[in-house]
């Protein structure tokens, strides 16, 4: 009689799972690709410089061959460029989406986008005061800075705009555009933090990889791009300006 009531329960547990774990596969799939990935690299890098100020190995040989290719034309156009990755492209760019996000009343998603880039600031004040990570001084910089410099926050702000936009554009033909162009963006504003010699590559890589986890992390919560197929219990509102069930019950809750 036990044998036959456990087994029973077993099969009906492994049922259940199965089903609730192939409706969310994608979502499970992203979380440990897009989350927890990034995340392990980044807490691998933040761990070593706790322990060692001096960085890693391959940090200052990567800095020398990047210096190597250095000239006048050149310190002048990565100065100018590299303004791009925060007040003179990223800021810009963002208040320009979020207006048109605003006017649009796509309430989801502008949340999404603040949340994400205020989020990525304050995570990033957060490492440079926690890691106190000095900035390279292998060679007198066109443009230098003087504060913390792990993670680098021109990589973050680059990556977390690129990642929102990707994400906010996921289900409609510009999404290879902007993953096309954010690459690129992304990539030379980090390429510029390197010749400038205000960053470690190592700096430029956390800052990508808790800038994906970040905005791909956040997406899944507030889900700015809601399919329509849900379950009956969380299924898509009529309008983008609107809660889904659960959470309109999840804010009763929490007013209650």
């Amino acid at each position: 009689m036990f044998e036959l009531d456990f087994r029973a329960f077993l099969e009906s547990f492994l049922s259940f799972g199965k089903k609730l774990l192939l409706a969310h596969w994608r979502s499970l799939l992203l979380l440990f690709i897009g989350v927890y990935l990034p995340l392990q690299v980044f807490g691998e890098l933040a761990e070593e410089v706790w322990e060692n100020e001096g960085g890693f190995p391959w940090d200052v040989p990567i800095l020398l061959a990047v210096h190597s290719t250095s000239s006048t034309q050149m310190d002048g156009f990565a100065t100018i460029l590299t303004k791009l990755g925060v007040f003179w492209g990223v800021f810009p760019v963002a208040s320009v989406i979020g207006l048109v996000l605003l006017l649009r009343r796509r309430w989801r998603s502008l949340t999404y986008l603040l949340t994400t880039l205020f989020g990525s600031i304050i995570i990033n004040r957060t490492a440079k005061v926690l890691l106190h990570r000095v900035r390279p001084h292998l060679w007198t910089s066109p443009a230098p800075e003087f504060d913390y410099g792990f993670p680098s926050g021109h990589a973050m702000s680059s990556m977390t705009l690129v990642a929102a936009l990707v994400i906010l554009t996921w289900n409609s033909r510009w999404r290879l555009p902007v993953g096309i162009i954010g690459s690129v963006f992304v990539l030379a504003i980090g390429w510029t933090r390197l010749y400038l010699g205000v960053h470690y590559p190592s700096d430029i890589l956390a800052g990508w990889m808790v800038s994906i986890a970040w905005a791909i992390g956040v997406s899944l919560l507030i889900r700015p791009n809601l399919t329509k197929l849900g379950v009956a219990q969380d299924r898509e509102p009529d309008h983008a300006d609107q809660l889904t069930p659960m959470e309109e019950e999840a804010v009763t809750e929490k007013t209650k």
